[in-house]
């Protein structure tokens, strides 16, 4: 009996060892694979048509009489206004803007002897989501020439604008590729390193960027998305 219990006891302590071993050993390895990380970056770009254009038409006139100088700016945004919808502009698209009047005699460092006293600015302004039709209109804008009216270019104030406002829904798709791509970067680094991936240890939300494609195509955009993802490696 006695010698029984001994043999129990033995076998319950060669138990504890083992268990304990075996608990070591998961710690060390632990210990030895907890720092082994590495962080990649993923990258996906995609090209795309502007959704959404804003249109400046800006306008110049200049004169002394004011009333006359307000019937002829009349007369010109009533003339824009029917080149844009007799080619397909809808009315709820076009603004008219409350135009600028400089009184070139009341400038502080003129000389009072302009010829004409008042510089008047007009500008109306289409904003779109029919790009293309809206870019055919803009390269034929010198038909106004017949009519006699000329579209001043609208400087760093009134540029024209192109944008992609769709941008929200393919943001998924583009971060899904991004990841992607890190996780195959990832994936070889490991491979060269004798190693493979384990989980994901850190990841941002990626860095989106919306820039023209180049200065001539300003209606190309070009999105870009990086992520930074961090794994960790096992053996």
């Amino acid at each position: 009996m006695k010698q029984t219990n001994h043999i129990i006891e033995a076998i319950v302590i060669a138990c504890g060892l083992a268990v304990l071993g075996i608990s070591i050993k998961w710690g060390i390895d632990d210990f030895a694979n907890k720092d082994r990380k590495v962080t990649v970056k993923g990258l996906a770009e995609k090209e795309v048509e502007a959704d959404k254009v804003t249109w400046p038409i800006s306008t110049k006139e200049i004169g002394n009489s004011l009333p006359d100088l307000y019937q002829k700016i009349g007369q010109t945004e009533a003339t824009i206004k029917r080149f844009l919808t007799d080619n397909g502009v809808k009315a709820e698209e076009i603004n008219v803007n409350a135009p600028v009047v400089i009184d070139l005699n009341a400038e502080r460092w003129g000389d009072n002897r302009n010829p004409n006293r008042y510089n008047i600015t007009s500008v109306i302004t289409v904003t779109s989501r029919n790009v293309k039709l809206i870019r055919s209109l803009i390269a034929r804008q010198g038909e106004l020439l017949k009519d006699g009216i000329a579209i001043v270019d609208g400087g760093y104030e009134n540029p024209i604008r192109y944008e992609y406002v769709s941008f929200q829904e393919m943001k998924p798709e583009m971060m899904e590729q991004a990841i992607a791509n890190a996780q195959k970067t990832a994936d070889q680094f490991a491979k060269n390193s004798k190693s493979r991936l384990n989980k994901i240890v850190n990841a941002d939300q990626g860095q989106f960027s919306i820039d023209n494609r180049d200065e001539n195509t300003p209606y190309i955009k070009k999105i870009r998305v990086v992520t930074t993802i961090t794994y960790s490696l096992k053996d």
